[in-house]
């Protein structure tokens, strides 16, 4: 293996970066690799301009292109301290579409949908505590702290370490799915036979067909349980700081994209017609 992608293997996790982030990176790394066929510390500056044409033009979306050439940023300036090879590449600018979100009844209808009691309560824990799929498969029985109301979440994005909230309706649930299951010891979500959490894709795969299953036309992904846990707070009008804390949001200019999506806080908003003393 070339020594500068075992090198960037490193300096990802010594950084801390998401596991997703980190495969990215590293796949760019041997996509630039093999495009240029000679060793990653020997490229020049033509060379990595061939590489980002070929991909700028090659169709991908702005967030696949986007996370391509971070990986290249992070590789020279980080890894090989080389940041004028790659001072000539620009960010695209990326859309802020805004999230998708499950009603109320949609959340309902969602959750009598799944059968299975593991991916219910997995559901129950991402929509009711606003966690992510990963952080929730990563639970362990002592992450729940009934008598604090909270759910340690040890590891959350950026290895950041947080308390979510557990609220009395979910931490009966979660006796309650824990009397029938009895999953092996430490996560809370364990199979039997592996002693292991179930796979992300498998719990993406329940929820979509869950989804199906519910008549919900929305794309039933485990991050709009996190989305919709997040707005349906806002609009009972619990103050945006208190859910950026509870979303381990870092900025709330994250956090403040759920304000735009308020169906309560719309609704109840007057126009200025209705201010008119029309007759």
């Amino acid at each position: 293996m070339d020594p500068s992608i075992e090198q960037v293997t490193r300096d990802l996790a010594l950084a801390k970066y998401a596991k997703r982030t980190q495969e990215s990176y590293i796949r760019t790394a041997r996509q630039l690799s093999s495009f240029c066929d000679k060793p990653i510390a020997a490229l020049t500056r033509d060379d990595l301009r061939a590489f980002v044409e070929a991909r700028t033009s090659s169709g991908a979306s702005a967030g696949v292109l986007n996370r391509t050439l971070c990986g290249v940023l992070f590789l020279f300036r980080r890894t090989l301290g080389r940041p004028e090879l790659v001072s000539f590449i620009k960010l695209p600018r990326r859309r802020s579409p805004l999230p998708p979100v499950l009603s109320i009844d949609e959340v309902h209808a969602l959750l009598r949908a799944i059968r299975e009691p593991v991916y219910h309560a997995i559901a129950m824990v991402m929509y009711g505590a606003g966690l992510r799929i990963e952080e929730t498969l990563a639970l362990e029985v002592r992450d729940i702290d009934a008598a604090r109301g909270v759910i340690h979440v040890r590891h959350g994005k950026g290895d950041k370490a947080r308390e979510a909230k557990l609220s009395p309706g979910l931490y009966d649930w979660l006796r309650r799915y824990w009397a029938r299951a009895r999953p092996p010891m430490p996560y809370l979500f364990a199979s039997r036979t592996t002693g292991r959490p179930p796979q992300q894709a498998t719990v993406r795969k329940a929820l979509a067909r869950a989804g199906k299953d519910a008549w919900i036309k929305k794309p039933v992904r485990p991050h709009i349980l996190r989305h919709s846990f997040a707005t349906h707070l806002l609009d009972e009008g619990v103050d945006v700081r208190v859910v950026q804390a509870l979303l381990g949001h870092e900025s709330i200019r994250t956090t403040a994209r759920y304000t735009r999506v308020t169906q309560k806080r719309i609704q109840q908003t007057p126009s200025p017609l209705d201010l008119l003393p029309l007759r």
